[in-house]
């Protein structure tokens, strides 16, 4: 009787974007969407430290944003600047009996590799490949337990209830993981908000991720093509031999062609350029909303069909 119907949230310093999803996961609906910016001093990204400066001017604003959607929903998925946290593939050489085991091996292999402790964090994982020499490739996700909590609680306080969280890379990530799931050996190439993102995947495995923030205002073509280019040499230099697949690429509609240019030099082939508006529809009550606008809206519409 009852639409099902989901809400993204994408946080960032300079402002969050929320989106209100119906459909289905392969055809989803932008049934309502609203953005609101944050002054400069409100948010601080931080490995250790919370990152909201001012929770007062931020829980206002992620309440009255929410509540111009005119919606019930308030179960909401979310995603997190990628410098809040980190996100790591590991090599475990030891075989695990439970899934608490693991977690203690994790910490153990983690515990000098970051700049605070790591009983501190909150982190999640999931096993993604098993080599032929017997390791286990492990996909993990970190953050400051107290950069985690204060997200939640004031969220909380803004009247929204978030079940799901993740960084914002994922986030678009998901926009696109149907079209994904019809290759095996494929890379993701992002370039939002001045973070680029490469994701290599090989029989439908993660095998390399990394992001890299450089700047949120001016699109550099020099600096983004030594970020891509650096990127791909790491991943050659450990995989020796190990062929690229298939290339898509994604970034904002004005800088769409020349950014596919440089996606094409780093990684000698022509990549696919991917568009927001072949995945997400618009309601009637969204059929103003531009390309662009659906664009600025990924990582939002990406969390939401989380819970789809």
């Amino acid at each position: 009787m009852f639409a099902r119907k989901s809400l993204g949230l994408e946080i960032n310093p300079d402002g969050i974007r929320l989106a209100l999803i119906a459909g289905s996961r392969t055809k989803p609906v932008v049934e309502a969407f609203d953005t609101a910016p944050l002054h400069a001093d409100t948010i601080h990204i931080s490995l250790r430290e919370a990152n909201i400066l001012d929770p007062g001017k931020f829980v206002a604003t992620v309440r009255d944003t929410h509540l111009r959607l005119l919606t019930k929903t308030v179960r909401t998925s979310v995603s997190l600047p990628d410098a809040a946290g980190r996100v790591i593939l590991l090599d475990l050489d030891t075989r695990f009996k439970s899934r608490d085991e693991a977690g203690d091996i994790i910490r153990w292999k983690l515990k000098k590799n970051f700049p605070f402790d790591i009983n501190d964090a909150h982190f999640d994982f999931q096993q993604v490949q098993e080599r032929e020499t017997g390791e286990i490739v492990v996909l993990v996700s970190l953050i400051c337990r107290q950069v985690l909590v204060q997200y939640e609680e004031l969220l909380a306080q803004a009247g929204l209830e978030p079940n799901h969280i993740d960084f914002t890379t994922f986030g678009i990530y998901e926009l696109f993981a149907d079209r994904f799931s019809l290759d095996n050996d494929y890379g993701f190439i992002c370039y939002f908000n001045g973070v680029v993102s490469v994701l290599l995947f090989r029989e439908g495995a993660l095998e390399f991720y990394r992001t890299k923030e450089l700047s949120a205002t001016t699109f550099t073509p020099n600096r983004v093509y030594r970020e891509i280019s650096s990127s791909l040499l790491v991943h050659q230099d450990k995989h020796t031999g190990i062929s690229l697949g298939k290339v898509y690429c994604l970034t904002s509609y004005d800088q769409a062609e020349e950014f596919k240019g440089l996606v094409a030099e780093a990684t000698s082939q022509e990549p696919v350029l991917l568009d927001v508006e072949r995945v997400l529809s618009r309601s009637a009550t969204c059929s103003t909303a531009d390309r662009n606008a659906l664009y600025a809206l990924s990582a939002a519409c990406g969390a939401a069909l989380r819970n789809l």
